[in-house]
Formats: C-alpha cells, structure tokens, sequence
C-alpha cells in the first residue's frame, strides 16, 4: 500500500461516525471504511484485498481511538473523578 492511499485510509478513519466505528461489526466496518476511501481513491481489486487486510489488523487501534474521541468516554472519565 502506498503513503497516499493510507493517508486517506487514516483521514476517513478519523471522519468517520464514531458509532460506526464503535458499534459495526468487523466485517461491516472493514466493507464501510473501504466505501469511503473508494469515494476518494480508486482501487484496484488488489488493492482493495490489501487495504482490508490492514483495516482488519488495525481494528482493535481503530476502536481504541474511536472510544478515547467519544462523548462517552470523557463522561465516563468525568463520572470517575468525582
């Protein structure tokens, strides 16, 4: 995968609905990430092989930084300070 394609990977990942991230299952969230970047960038089918590859091997990442950005993470945080 070149730079250019996972720089657009990651700022999909990062526009993207975190309920989407949090709350679709693996496979639909690896098919929705892949429908996104193809809005930005054409691939190719070994390219689209390649790049699900990756997403699958970062989803764990991919949540982790979806819930640290969620509104009910920092509720959560908040409610167990005080």
């Amino acid at each position: 995968m070149d730079s250019s394609t996972l720089r657009h990977l990651w700022s999909v990942i990062e526009e993207t609905q975190t309920s989407i991230l949090l709350n679709f299952s693996d496979t639909e969230l690896v098919k929705q990430l892949i429908r996104l970047l193809e809005n930005r960038k054409l691939l190719n089918d070994e390219e689209i092989s390649i790049v699900s590859a990756y997403i699958r091997s970062r989803i764990p990442l991919i949540r982790d930084l979806a819930f640290a950005r969620s509104p009910i993470n920092g509720q959560w945080v908040m409610s167990m300070a005080g």
